[in-house]
């Protein structure tokens, strides 16, 4: 993570005729940061292709705040998503600013932000995956979690985008004994031909619990195509294991209508500078799909922000052949 203040103080001092001293202040009151994370593995997905590519996400961010006195401070974030195999930004259609475009105001009442950024729903689900649902290759989570929801289905120049509002308004309570809100939603209309009635607000909300070993969470969500979710997530951690699972329904409103229900289970264990990682998933879709899902992983700290990991899945239909997908890869965060 780089700071600016410290640029503003080396670029001061290397210019002839720049009051050093005038920077101090500026400093005290406002900072921008630069973090990101690099993911890149080599993998055997489902579809029996080998491949180089990110089997988690990379990211790039610059992220800021400025103290506006009273305890309030202004904030923005802008992330990018990309693939680091190929340098191009994740998925042709998405864009630039994938990840998030946010400004907004914190203080003592919680944190507004008005932008693009996850919504409250998926916000708040990573929790309870083993994988902080993502990774492609080992995630229940991120093969069945909101199987018929998208926050928006027209969000990426007309693909959708699963995870992520645009034209949204985004609020994160303070928390008061162990408990907090996170709400999210929209007042502009679906795009037409989103394949929705075009008539629905784009709506979600969390009420989350997380003091000493125990997290968990109730969310229900509503997109602008009137496609609806409901998921309940729970921890527990006792020393170094954690056991964690999901319950998610989500609706698709559009002909045809379509009913998803998704339940997963997951544990990690902490061993030196080790982590074991389990996850079993199951899925079953009212027109007749049903799967379930194993997955296994490890991880081995190299620091505190590179580790190496293996990956493990197998994704089993209920009428058709079992696929399996594997991979290696390396992490690294700034």
């Amino acid at each position: 993570m780089i700071r600016t203040p410290l640029l503003r103080l080396l670029a001061a001092a290397a210019v002839p005729g720049t009051a050093l001293l005038s920077t101090l202040p500026v400093q005290a009151q406002s900072s921008v940061n630069l973090s990101g994370t690099i993911d890149l593995g080599v993998y055997r997905g489902f579809d029996k292709r080998t491949q180089v590519g990110p089997i988690s996400r990379s990211s790039l961010t610059f992220s800021g705040s400025e103290d506006l006195g009273g305890g309030l401070s202004a904030i923005f974030n802008l992330t990018t998503r990309f693939d680091p195999d190929t340098g191009r930004i994740e998925d042709g259609n998405k864009p630039f600013w994938h990840g998030e475009s946010t400004v907004g105001l914190k203080g003592a009442f919680g944190k507004i932000r008005i932008g693009r950024a996850m919504e409250a729903v998926t916000a708040n689900d990573w929790a309870f995956d083993p994988w902080y649902n993502f990774d492609r290759v080992a995630s229940p989570a991120w093969q069945f979690w909101h199987w018929n929801y998208a926050a928006d289905r027209t969000a990426n120049n007309g693909t959708p985008e699963y995870f992520r509002l645009s034209n949204g308004i985004f609020y994160d309570s303070p928390t008061v004994a162990g408990f907090s809100v996170s709400l999210s939603g929209s007042p502009e209309k679906s795009a037409a031909g989103s394949g929705g009635a075009n008539t629905s607000t784009s709506m979600q909300g969390a009420l989350k619990y997380a003091q000493g070993p125990v997290a968990a969470t109730v969310s229900k969500g509503r997109n602008g195509s009137g496609d609806e979710v409901l998921f309940i997530g729970a921890k527990g951690t006792f020393g170094n294991f954690a056991l964690m699972g999901a319950y998610d329904r989500s609706e698709y409103n559009a002909l045809p209508r379509s009913v998803a229900l998704a339940r997963t289970l997951g544990a990690t264990y902490q061993w030196g500078k080790v982590l074991f990682q389990a996850g079993y998933g199951k899925l079953s879709v009212d027109d007749g799909t049903k799967r379930s899902f194993v997955g296994l992983g490890s991880q081995y700290a190299l620091s505190k922000r590179t580790y190496v990991y293996a990956s493990y899945g197998q994704n089993r239909p209920e009428n058709a052949a079992n696929t399996s997908a594997y991979g290696l890869g390396l992490n690294h965060s700034f």
